[in-house]
């Protein structure tokens, strides 16, 4: 369930940025904060992990923002109708691909080292890779001096609900709100 929720948020990301799309600072930490959030409770949920095998999490995240940071250097941040922009680029694709090498040979080697696959959560190296990549871009954006573009309300993909505003909606019902 997990996996497939972790893949609809990684493509709708990717997808909007391709096009280009307004900045604002939901869409830029949202889902890099949601992703690691799901990362750490999905390594939670791990029992009998050591010192060292929470050293390899903490050096895989360290790696994994780094080259997520790299990555949103790469990133179009532009003005336009009077708001910033972003937008994925041809170096950026080519930065993901190192990065996703980088990040096999990490697995790989952490593997060999003895950590377990379970607690080397895929949410939780595609969170902070996203977190790294929107910590630059809004450095960026901020230095840019350009107004964010304000958030869309109610407004998703295409002109639905967009699923981090889902999910605040079913908490405000169960709410009463």
């Amino acid at each position: 369930m997990y996996v497939v929720l972790v893949a609809v948020v990684v493509v709708v990301v990717v997808v909007r940025r391709l096009r280009g799309e307004p900045l604002n600072a939901r869409d830029l930490f949202a889902p890099p904060v949601v992703l690691t959030g799901l990362g750490v409770w999905a390594l939670l949920q791990r029992h009998g992990l050591g010192p060292g095998d929470y050293a390899w999490v903490a050096a895989g995240a360290v790696l994994g923002a780094a080259l997520g940071a790299v990555r949103g250097a790469t990133i179009r941040v532009h003005e336009r109708e009077g708001v910033l922009w972003q937008r994925y680029t041809g170096r950026t694709f080519l930065v993901a691909v190192v990065s996703l090498a980088v990040m096999a040979g990490f697995a790989a080697l952490a593997a060999h080292c003895g950590l377990a696959a379970d607690a080397r959560p895929l949410q939780l190296s595609i969170g902070v890779g996203f977190l790294g990549e929107a910590l630059v871009v809004g450095y960026r954006a901020l230095a840019s001096g350009a107004p964010f573009a304000p958030e869309r309300r109610g407004a998703g993909v295409r002109g639905g609900v967009g699923p981090i505003r889902s999910v605040t909606l079913v908490v405000e019902k169960r709410n009463g709100n």
